[in-house]
């Protein structure tokens, strides 16, 4: 079974232009076409926390469906994390998970069945404190060992971590395919590799990078990344 995962920092639609732009953004997700896709800033920060990109226009404008997490009633995620999945992936359970942080941090998981196999993706926006973010992927980590039954899990996000192979990057041991897709930030000219996927054991990794197009490179100050995986025979 194969899959394309991406992920995306929307930037809260806000494109280099300074226009705030829902519709680009779903654009720019169209082009990518991934079976699952997880984003950060999808929702307004203060207030009453609105999203901005309108779970109409994602009915209406995408084959995608949101995996239900929305933290208020205008909102569609959990401190700006949101999780899509294209129609015909079913959605077993999802939840938060608390990161420890002194912002407003969180990270997001979902158990998926697709075509009668279970998996789990975790989607995260890490702090901008090394030390931190080695603690929130050690809550990441400790979620996904406490869940009742192991799957295979693939985790992605803003990551915010400059280090290609050391700094948080090492809590992650022999037993994980640590991606490094591209550099992604900042989108006019990238130089860092802040955006991630990281993928179990039971995965064969096919292909990873950056997605480039004119419309990505104004659409926010992120470029998305994305992995296409395929699960090993048994697993």
């Amino acid at each position: 079974m194969e899959l394309t995962f991406a992920s995306y920092n929307i930037h809260k639609a806000v494109g280099l232009d300074g226009r705030r732009d829902p519709d680009r953004i779903l654009a720019i997700l169209r082009e990518i076409d991934a079976d699952v896709i997880v984003l950060q800033e999808t929702d307004r920060r203060f207030g009453r926390r609105e999203a901005v990109l309108p779970p109409r226009l994602i009915a209406a404008q995408t084959p995608w469906h949101l995996v239900p997490l929305a933290m208020t009633a205008d909102g569609i995620g959990w401190h700006g994390n949101s999780m899509l999945v294209k129609q015909g992936i079913e959605v077993v359970s999802a939840e938060p998970v608390p990161l420890p942080a002194i912002e407003p941090r969180g990270a997001i998981a979902a158990e998926l069945r697709v075509r009668g196999r279970r998996l789990r993706v975790v989607g995260m926006h890490l702090d901008l404190s090394g030390l931190r973010r080695r603690r929130q992927l050690r809550a990441v980590l400790a979620h996904l060992a406490g869940c009742p039954q192991a799957a295979p899990a693939v985790l992605m996000g803003d990551f915010n971590e400059w280090a290609t192979r050391a700094g948080a990057l090492r809590e992650f041991g022999g037993g994980w395919h640590v991606l490094a897709p591209g550099r992604s930030y900042p989108a006019p000219r990238p130089i860092a590799q802040l955006d991630r996927i990281v993928a179990s054991a039971e995965w064969r990794i096919l292909h990873a990078g950056v997605h480039r197009s004119l419309l990505a490179a104004r659409g926010s100050d992120h470029l998305p990344v994305f992995a296409r995986l395929a699960l090993r025979p048994g697993d």
